[in-house]
């Protein structure tokens, strides 16, 4: 415990005073709910012929998770301080607008390569040399896959942010508006009346402005444009056409995908994961002073800190924690409960929940070597970035080939 305050009081000595501490502490929040909503949302059935494991998941089985899902989506968050946090530091830029760009770009590069190059060399390993079945190979690449979009769809967001900033000047939160309209209409043509003769492409048409959404918002919060009574009414908003969505209009009330079913919220995101979006983002503007208050406890404050230095190793590794105990246990023990057993009874939610702290275990173990694929490859001359960049080519042929 003495060593644990001493840590906290070491970072707490070390943190600017000017530091945003509610910020970051809802990235570190938003953050942590990836692995643990991928945790519990997601399980595995295995195969009775060869032992491989398939995908599967309790919301097949249990509808009254769907609320869960409604917490653990929080990319409507992770958008918001994003936004709120470049525009920031485009602002603070010192250099041009490109050079700016390729610093973000890399830094959101560098851990997505690392964890393709890392599988490419797993996978015939895994295969060849362990005989893991083809059909959990498929499942993990899947598992490992997605995350990943997340990067891609921020990248190219990220990218807009003079855009935004300038338009959050001009128009404040009202910049957010054609977005949601954008979605709004999208989402009328492919579930409306008409819906047999729309093309199934059209739904993509919603993956930008339907996560540039918070992110406008939060180009909006760092330029003083968004604040307490913008904030109530994006709440109270939010919420009430969440409930009209749901209640009046039929749509799913899971916030991820179900195995099954022929719609889904998330993949592209529909108009109820803006209106959700639109709640949370008006909930931490208006708790931003207290929860600033709260971290000035160095007891909470450190941890924070933690996640936030880790974050894209927490976002690309968390599924291959995750795996690194269901692939040996299906191949040494066959069915374990929470593990490997179909997640259809009470019994898989309990032995999940045990699972929860050993899968985070997992990751730090994991994280710790993995870490360094997110700092600077300062050491790494051009034949191994090259390698690299091969392997994750490699990767990349394995899963959409």
């Amino acid at each position: 415990m003495n060593a644990l305050r001493t840590a906290a009081g070491s970072i707490e000595a070390r943190t600017p005073a000017h530091r945003d501490r509610a910020i970051d502490g809802l990235r570190a929040l938003a953050l942590l709910a990836v692995p643990l909503g991928h945790w519990m949302l997601g399980g595995f059935t295995l195969d009775a012929d060869d032992g491989g494991l398939h995908n599967a998941s309790p919301l097949t089985a249990f509808g009254f998770f769907a609320p869960v899902s409604w917490v653990l989506q929080m990319l409507g968050i992770f958008f918001l301080v994003g936004g709120y946090a470049s525009v920031l530091s485009y602002r603070r830029r010192t250099g041009s607008t490109a050079g700016w760009l390729r610093g973000r770009v890399a830094r959101l590069g560098r851990p997505v390569l690392g964890v393709t190059a890392v599988w490419a060399v797993l996978l015939p390993v895994l295969g060849y040399g362990f005989g893991v079945p083809e059909d959990t190979l498929r499942t993990a690449t899947t598992l490992v896959v997605q995350p990943l979009w997340f990067v891609g769809v921020y990248t190219v967001v990220t990218a807009l942010t003079p855009y935004c900033e300038r338009a959050a000047r001009r128009l404040g939160v009202w910049a957010a508006v054609p977005l949601l309209g954008t979605v709004a209409v999208v989402d009328a043509l492919r579930y409306g009346p008409y819906a047999e003769a729309v093309p199934s492409w059209l739904s993509l048409l919603n993956i930008l402005p339907g996560w540039l959404f918070a992110y406008q918002l939060g180009a909006a919060w760092a330029v003083g444009r968004l604040g307490r009574r913008e904030a109530w009414w994006l709440l109270a908003g939010g919420a009430a056409l969440f409930a009209a969505l749901l209640l009046v209009f039929g749509y799913p009330a899971s916030m991820v995908g179900v195995p099954g079913e022929a719609r889904t919220n998330s993949h592209p995101p529909s108009l109820l994961v803006l209106a959700l979006a639109a709640a949370q983002s008006g909930a931490a503007v208006l708790l931003h002073g207290r929860l600033n208050r709260l971290l000035r406890r160095p007891a909470l404050w450190a941890p924070v800190v933690l996640v936030n230095l880790s974050a894209m190793t927490i976002l690309c590794w968390h599924q291959t924690a995750m795996l690194a105990a269901a692939v040996p246990a299906a191949g040494l023990l066959g069915a374990v409960p929470g593990l490997t057993t179909a997640p259809d009874t009470l019994v898989w939610i309990a032995a999940r929940l045990a699972w929860l702290p050993f899968f985070a275990g997992l990751l730090v173990l994991v994280g710790r070597y993995a870490r360094r694929l997110e700092a600077p490859w300062t050491g790494s001359g051009p034949a191994r970035r090259t390698a690299a960049a091969l392997l994750a080519a490699g990767f990349a042929a394995y899963v959409f080939g």
